[in-house]
Order: C-alpha cells, then sequence, then structure tokens
C-alpha cells in the first residue's frame, strides 16, 4: 500500500469531519501544551536556581564551621579556641589543594547577615533602617562571594595592614544613605564620600555592582519604560537594592546589602569589647572560607585542610566543613520532583487525548464499513486497512501535536503574566521533540484497537451493512 497516498486519505478525511476532528484534537493539543509549558517553566527555575548557587560562591566555595567538640575530647574544651586567622595563614601555607582562603568576622563573634540591632550606620541625616552584611575581611572575598566591583577599588593589604577605615558597599546600602537612582533621578556614585559604621567615619572607596534574578530585573525594566509616577513611603525608599520577592531572592538581597571592611579594621575597633577599653581584641572568625581549586579534588582537598586546621587546632576537633553539594542536591531533587508532577499531568491530559482518537476512530469505522468492504472485495488485504486506519489514527495525533507546541508559546506567556516566577520559563528543543514524539505515540497506541477491529470485518458482511 502507498504509504502517502493513506496519508493523503487520511487528511481527507479528517477535512471532511473538521470540527468533529478539532474536538478530537483538543485533547492532544493541550496534552502537547501543558508538557512543554510544564517543562519550560521548571526549566527556568532550575536556572534561577543554579544562578544563585553561583552567586553565592559555587560548588567549589566551602564553609569551615565551628562544632562541639567530640566527647574523647570535652576534657580540652578550655584550649578549644575555633576559628582563628592562625588557621587561614596556615591553610594559604601548607594547603596547596585550596586554590583560595577569605576569612570573615563580624561586630558580634558568631554573627551571621543582619547586624541592624548593634550596628548604627548612618550618612549625614539618613540612617539604615533595613540589614546590612557588615563583615571584615579580606580582598580575596571578593572572587570567594563573586562580587563584582563596578567603580572605584577593593581595598588592598596596606589598607588592612594599616587598619584604615574604607569601606566597600553595594547597591542597597547606597541606595538607603545616599538615595535610589529613581528618587534622585540618577546613578549616584559614592566614591570619596563617607558613612558612619558605630560613629567611625569610613571613606567608601567601591561600589559592588547590581545583584538582581531575571524576574526583577524585567519588573525594573517594566518601570522604566512606563510614565513615571510620585512614589512615597517604603516602595520609594526601596530602590534598586530591594527584594522583590522569588525564592532564591535572598542571595542577590543578601549581596547588594553587603559592607566590605578590612579585617584588621573589624578586629581592632569593632571587636575590642568597647570603646576606651583595654581589653584585648577577639581573635575569633565569624567564618572562614575555602575555595578548593578543582571540584574534581574537593574531597582530597578537604582532607588536607582538615589535616592543617587539626594542627593549628593541637589535635581538638572542633570544626567542620559546610560544602555546597546539599544545594546541588536539593536543587536536582526539586527539580527532579518538579518534572515527575508536571509530567504526569500532562500524561493524563495526553491519555484523554488517546482516548478521544480511539472513539473517534471507532466512530468513523462503523460509518464506514461498507467502504471497507468494497475495499477488501476489491483486493485489499488486512494489512492494508489496518495500516489505513492506524495511519489516519497517527495524522490526527501529529496535527494535534504540531498544533500544541504552538499553543504552548501563547500558554507559556499566559502562565508568565498570570503567576510570574522568579525566571523567565524556558522552552527547550528537547521537551517540544519528547511531546511531540509523546503525541506520535499516543497516536499510534489510539489507532491500535480501531485498526484491529477494521482489519478482521468480513467483506461480504460490509456489504450488506447497512
Amino acid at each position: 500500500m502507498d504509504i502517502l497516498n493513506a496519508i493523503s486519505i487520511g487528511f481527507k478525511e479528517i477535512w471532511a469531519h473538521k470540527f468533529r476532528s478539532l474536538l478530537t484534537m483538543l485533547g492532544i493539543i493541550l496534552g502537547v501544551s501543558s508538557l512543554v509549558a510544564m517543562s519550560a517553566l521548571v526549566k527556568g527555575m532550575e536556572n534561577g536556581m543554579k544562578e544563585a548557587l553561583i552567586a553565592i560562591g559555587g560548588l567549589e566555595k566551602v564553609r569551615v564551621e565551628e562544632q562541639d567538640i567530640p566527647a574523647h575530647q570535652r576534657h580540652l574544651e578550655d584550649q578549644a579556641v575555633g576559628c582563628t586567622v592562625h588557621d587561614v595563614y596556615a591553610l594559604r601555607r601548607s594547603a596547596p589543594l585550596i586554590k583560595l582562603v577569605a576569612p570573615e568576622m563580624r561586630v558580634s563573634p558568631g554573627g551571621g547577615w543582619g547586624g541592624r540591632s548593634s550596628t548604627l550606620i548612618t550618612h549625614g541625616t539618613r540612617t539604615l533602617r533595613e540589614r546590612a552584611n557588615l563583615i571584615g575581611t579580606w580582598p580575596s572575598a571578593l572572587e570567594m562571594n563573586q562580587h563584582v566591583l563596578e567603580h572605584g577599588r577593593m581595598f588592598n593589604e596596606i589598607d588592612d595592614e594599616n587598619a584604615w577605615n574604607v569601606c566597600v558597599i553595594g547597591t542597597s546600602i547606597r541606595d538607603q544613605l545616599f538615595g535610589s537612582p529613581e528618587e534622585v533621578g540618577q546613578e549616584i556614585v559614592p566614591i570619596g564620600e563617607y558613612i558612619n559604621i558605630n560613629n567611625q567615619p569610613f571613606r567608601v572607596i567601591g561600589l559592588f555592582q547590581h545583584y538582581e534574578g531575571e524576574q526583577e530585573r524585567k519588573l525594573r525594566e517594566l518601570e522604566k519604560d512606563q510614565p513615571k509616577q510620585v512614589q512615597t513611603g517604603p516602595e520609594r525608599r526601596r530602590g534598586w537594592g530591594s527584594s522583590r520577592g522569588g525564592q532564591n531572592s535572598w542571595v542577590y538581597s543578601m549581596k547588594n546589602s553587603t559592607i566590605y571592611i578590612p579585617l584588621n579594621t573589624m578586629w581592632i575597633k569593632f571587636r575590642s569589647g568597647g570603646s576606651g577599653t583595654n581589653s584585648i581584641p577577639d581573635p575569633r572568625l565569624s567564618s572562614l572560607y575555602i575555595k578548593v581549586a578543582d571540584i574534581e579534588m574537593l574531597e582530597p582537598a578537604l582532607q588536607q585542610a582538615k589535616n592543617v586546621m587539626m594542627h593549628t587546632h593541637k589535635g581538638i576537633e572542633d570544626f567542620s566543613f559546610q560544602t555546597q553539594e546539599n544545594w546541588s542536591e536539593n536543587i536536582t531533587t526539586a527539580i527532579r520532583n518538579a518534572r515527575m508532577s508536571g509530567g504526569f499531568i500532562a500524561a493524563i491530559s495526553l491519555l484523554v487525548g488517546g482516548i478521544g482518537i480511539m472513539n473517534i476512530m471507532l466512530a468513523s469505522i462503523t460509518e464506514r464499513i461498507r467502504e471497507i468492504g468494497i475495499r477488501k472485495a476489491i483486493g485489499a488485504t488486512h494489512v492494508d486497512v489496518f495500516i489505513q486506519i492506524l495511519i489516519e489514527s497517527v495524522v490526527i495525533a501529529l496535527i494535534g501535536g504540531l498544533a500544541g507546541l504552538v499553543t504552548s508559546y501563547g500558554l507559556v506567556n499566559v502562565l508568565t503574566v498570570l503567576s510570574p516566577t522568579e525566571n523567565t520559563p524556558v522552552i527547550t528543543v528537547n521537551s517540544m521533540a519528547l511531546a511531540f514524539a509523546f503525541s506520535a505515540l499516543v497516536g499510534v497506541l489510539a489507532g491500535l484497537v480501531p485498526a484491529f477491529k477494521a482489519a478482521k470485518l468480513d467483506p461480504i458482511q460490509a456489504l450488506r451493512y447497512e
């Protein structure tokens, strides 16, 4: 049997019953478009999570954390000093598999991101109202935390050695203390200006670029295109440094709220127990980050770092290593679960579409029993009839699949408007090919039963059918 002729007959049959064929295809169209749209949303979510992971330092970044002393070393608890600068120098000197080391000190030894309650940051009449990520560190923190300087410079070893009052700030700090671009009508570059941190003047020598997710960037560009309106209250004050939601926006918000000062400056001027006292500054680090030279050598590098720190800690294991692998595994798990749940829903839609095709093909055979009998009477074999019905079923499915691929673009745009996510959905070629292949498979499966039924018809009984 001529396959092209069978396909031509299939198209004519569909065209002869246009409305019925359209209703039959709706299940396939919805199934394919939902599968592609689901894949696009999940891909956008995956891109956002991976982007946030890279923004925070990547898989090569490892945090050295303090931990409780093991039970068999409890008698040495008084000798445990925690992570100090001595560990930093030892790692730089004796751990060649460690590419980068970045110590961090905060106003309080164990302080995390925050410091609003213990640190007063002002400029003129303005006071920092939102949280600040105030950190004393080395210049290596720039590479460690994937920061990019847009204006000015990073402080250097001389600034750190002399404990000079210099700082590098993020855009959120700039917006709150000097004014945001939306507020003043232009971008302010406060290089050379002074801010007060706990009543001590610090000269701003650098400004980081503004960090934002895809959704925040789109909203900001949309606001630029809209007519300017007078804003008051928190919306006006927030500016570029704001976080507009999204599960990964805290990464960008944290980076935009960063204030870096030299490590020695933090140690001498904020960790001495208070102004005017003679107490020795607290030598403990709030955090210690290392970056391995090669992610493939992560385990040997961590073992090397552990050996070095066990030596500096006099055999007391009061530290542990926290890698970003857990985050990466969580991303993989979340994406897999999202794909499975979305794929299950899309598969149900395609199944419903397949049932619709099977139902219509069975009805079509009932209408065409005499036609099938005539074809068999003039020489058509069982295989010819089987292939003809199967091809008609597949043609309906493929046309529905193509229409579904076109519809998926509109569906993704509608979903983006109605329920915006942090990252733009990404329609991939693989998802479109997979959805189209599934539509073809559904057409084949849905056509098997009608094709077998038509092929088994007896020509004499078919010709007598009224």
